[in-house]
């Protein structure tokens, strides 16, 4: 556990999540365990505090990191840009400076058509994942600038694909797709990498769904041809540690598709 001891990440969305045997049940959450391995120091944010204790308590107990737990919310009305520049101070305060930012928090309605969706269900996709992704990047920029450091943010095969009833989550994460990769040109001189991962991964929401609806999760939900979803630590948290690798700044501006664990270049 040395690879990444004495960095410190920003991990938007970190919340506590687990499935029924114990595995990481969300992305965030996945990825926070997969980098508490290799000894970074983190920051966690989310709108739960309750979760964002636990993942402190259990990532401190398991693996002897520090963790910084911050309840911030992007939303529609808010100072969304005071408060991701909040979540930045509070960190360099406490841990001296910022290496990686993982951009993962997202919040949407599903299943609603375009011609039904409401400007508050749009709001509520782009506030928080575009906004928040944009707000996150300015604040972090001077200390990723410093430590020549890493972005990693997330888009979706919604987005890629046209997913059904996702008009509003699909538009945030081509929004974040084109700004990632503004970025990785704007921001390469300054040693800053910047990488997308478009994940497919079995969380504890799809769980509770299989488990409480099998008919329609069967008939809606689509498993991916490799025959399973990603693991939000093994595969999708394991990628994220090597993007905060040096060896792989040859892939700046590069979307990566991760789908039952199958991880492609477009």
């Amino acid at each position: 556990m040395s690879f990444l001891k004495g960095k410190t990440a920003i991990i938007t969305g970190g919340g506590y999540a687990v499935l029924s045997d114990g595995r990481c049940g969300s992305i965030g959450y996945g990825i926070a365990t997969a980098y508490a391995k290799e000894g970074a120091n983190l920051v966690i944010t989310g709108r739960n505090v309750e979760k964002l204790e636990k993942a402190k308590a259990e990532l401190e107990r398991l693996y002897g990191i520090r963790v910084l737990p911050i309840p911030a919310d992007i939303s529609a009305g808010s100072d969304n840009e005071a408060t991701a520049q909040g979540v930045v101070d509070a960190a360099v305060k406490e841990f001296g400076g910022i290496d990686v930012l993982v951009n993962v928090a997202q919040a949407s309605a599903s299943g609603v058509p375009i011609q039904n969706h409401t400007t508050a269900q749009f709001d509520l996709a782009m506030y928080s994942g575009l906004y928040a992704t944009f707000y996150y990047m300015k604040a972090c920029y001077p200390y990723l600038k410093e430590s020549r450091g890493s972005i990693i943010n997330f888009a979706s095969g919604a987005g890629l694909f046209g997913n059904y009833g996702q008009c509003s989550y699909a538009a945030a994460k081509e929004g974040i797709r084109g700004l990632s990769r503004v970025a990785a040109t704007e921001w390469a001189k300054d040693g800053i990498n910047t990488n997308v991962i478009c994940p497919l991964a079995w969380t504890a929401q799809l769980e509770k769904f299989e488990k409480a609806y099998p008919e329609a999760f069967r008939e809606n939900v689509e498993v991916p041809p490799a025959g399973y979803f990603g693991d939000p630590e093994r595969d999708i948290g394991r990628v994220c540690v090597q993007l905060a690798s040096p060896d792989f700044k040859y892939m700046n501006g590069e979307t990566l598709t991760l789908e039952g664990g199958m991880g492609q270049r477009p």
